[in-house]
């Protein structure tokens, strides 16, 4: 029995009709705003954001570290191998020894030259003239040998400061653009979500409207059927010939295939509301929709221009603008004075605090001041500065036509809802008058007194005149998307 059971509530299970998610138009509109917040919305916020942070980050001080090492094949001497020293020439060879030739012109060397036909006092002036050179030789390679910087390794490091005093505004006008940016980027954001609100209305109306001439479709189709079985009975009778029922079983395959569209057509504005609300094309849903009869009402706009100065597209143009004049400021920005302050603490293996030494035990040194960059012929600079100019200027008539033409769109869009309106009313008096008339065809018919081609085509304009009200309807309902779009109104509003 347990067995018997599982089977039967399989098959159940698997045979039973799927169940359909019902869904209202706000969830609708949820459901796309999930569905569309991809990434790279935000990494571009927070590009934004970084680049603000960065801009406010340049006007404070900038800390620095540099290092570098070389390496040279040829020493650094600061005394050469060989030297008049006035009284003689003392020379280092590079074999470490060191030699000091007396000149003849000298006191030793003119005593040496008068010695010489003395025998015994010239051996000994020349003993006293070959030790003094050589202690002179030995003392010129002391220098020599101290002065060898032994400059093949070269290092040197630096730790800096940098403050910005004084950059012309350059500075200033960075951040402002940086704030701008990040606030286009955002309203840029707001109005995708905008146009995909109503996106989606237009798609959630059109399954609705297609619903609606499906289910008109259907009655449509059922009059017709059971029409034919009237007229199957009064050609039976002899009150009705053959041509009559050929004229009523073609109006019939007519509505088929019209009900066949108007499945199609159905199944297909799901599966377009569906992709807009991320959910599966397959997926089963019914809609919760407003009555289509209920009137279509939005809050009265009196000054259209504020509404339209709360527009993401004027907003974004008037960032544009403010921004090609902060770029104007800062093509100013090189025709004035620049200050910049710097402190700096180096060090390296060659130093000269106490005489030139390459030992590392030198010590570093701090040093600090102030820059100072004046611009005196920078003609470069001058036709930046116009082009950049011509450039807010540009932008600003930019804003003042964009403005003119939403003006124009929201009073369109204004106008549209009240002829939506004023067209569903119509509609609807039609549509009664339409029944009217399908009403009295109908009596008129089973007393004989119309023929049935005269039914059928009061039946045509009543399909016809409720076709023409769902059209009104749905554009009413469009229409009033619309209109909440371009004027801040509703949910499909711009932020």
């Amino acid at each position: 029995m347990k067995k018997i059971f599982f089977i039967l509530y399989s098959l159940f299970f698997f045979l039973s009709p799927s169940w359909s998610r019902t869904l209202t138009l706000e969830e609708c509109h949820n459901l796309a705003l999930q569905a569309t917040q991809s990434q790279s919305g935000d990494e571009l916020k927070a590009a934004a954001e970084a680049n603000r942070k960065a801009a406010l980050a340049a006007m404070f001080p900038r800390l620095s570290a540099n290092a570098a090492y070389t390496y040279s094949t040829m020493n650094m001497t600061l005394l050469p191998s060989e030297m008049n020293l006035g009284a003689g020439t003392a020379y280092v060879s590079n074999d470490g020894s060191s030699q000091f030739f007396w000149d003849e012109g000298s006191a030793v060397g003119q005593l040496v030259q008068e010695t010489k036909n003395l025998p015994l006092v010239s051996g000994q002036v020349q003993q006293l003239a070959d030790a003094s050179g050589q202690m002179i030789a030995d003392a010129y390679k002391q220098l020599y040998d101290r002065l060898d910087l032994d400059a093949h390794h070269l290092f040197v490091a630096q730790v800096g400061l940098t403050q910005p005093i004084y950059v012309g505004g350059r500075l200033r006008e960075l951040y402002k653009i940086s704030q701008l940016a990040e606030q286009t980027v955002a309203l840029e954001v707001d109005k995708k979500q905008a146009d995909l609100i109503v996106a989606v209305d237009e798609a959630y109306w059109r399954v609705v409207s297609v619903r609606h001439k499906k289910e008109l479709a259907d009655n449509y189709y059922d009059l017709l059927v059971k029409l034919e079985g009237d007229v199957e009975i009064l050609v039976q009778s002899g009150l009705a010939t053959q041509s009559d029922l050929l004229k009523v079983k073609q109006k019939r395959g007519e509505a088929e295939l019209k009900r066949l569209q108007a499945t199609n057509g159905l199944q297909l504005s799901k599966m377009a509301l569906c992709q807009l609300c991320g959910l599966p094309l397959d997926e089963s849903i019914e809609l919760d929709e407003v009555a289509l009869d209920e009137p279509v009402l939005h809050d009265t706009v009196s000054d259209y221009r504020a509404t339209v100065n709360n527009r993401a597209e004027l907003q974004m143009l008037e960032n544009a603008t403010k921004i090609a004049e902060s770029n104007a400021r800062i093509a100013s920005a090189g025709l004035q004075p620049n200050i910049v302050a710097t402190a700096n603490y180096v060090y390296s293996n060659l130093s000269a605090d106490n005489g030139l030494s390459s030992d590392w035990r030198g010590k570093g040194f701090v040093t600090a001041g102030v820059v100072v960059n004046i611009p005196i012929a920078h003609a470069d600079d001058i036709y930046r500065l116009r082009a950049a100019k011509h450039a807010a200027r540009a932008a600003q008539l930019k804003v003042d036509e964009t403005r003119e033409l939403l003006e124009l769109q929201v009073t369109q869009a204004n106008q549209h809802v009240l002829e939506a309106q004023q067209k569903v009313a119509m509609c609807q008096l039609a549509v009664k008058n339409a029944e009217e008339v399908v009403r009295l065809a109908q009596e008129s018919f089973k007393a004989g007194m119309i023929p049935v081609s005269d039914l059928m085509q009061a039946q045509t304009s009543w399909l016809a005149a409720s076709t023409d009200l769902i059209d009104a309807q749905i554009e009413a309902h469009v229409t009033e998307s619309y209109f909440q779009r371009y004027t801040g109104v509703g949910s499909g509003a711009v932020k």
